[in-house]
């Protein structure tokens, strides 16, 4: 099996425009859903909502954010 190294190795032999489609190609496939990972989301978002409620967290208005780092 080729290992990380050893594509890259072989990639960048490629004219531009075909390791273009290369990297596009990779790209896509990280398009694909992941349920568990959306689950472990899910919780999280749960998880600060339920923080929120409990006077945990405070929210911040995008306003606040923008004219603090804005302009960064």
């Amino acid at each position: 099996m080729a290992t990380r190294k050893d594509v890259l190795k072989e990639a960048l032999t490629l004219p531009p425009a075909e390791r273009a489609k290369v990297v596009e190609e990779i790209l896509s496939g990280l398009d694909e859903p992941d349920h568990a990972m959306d689950e472990l989301w899910i919780g999280e978002a749960e998880d600060r909502l339920d923080a929120y409620d409990r006077g945990e967290f405070k929210a911040i208005s995008l306003s606040d954010i923008l004219e603090k780092y804005g302009s960064r």
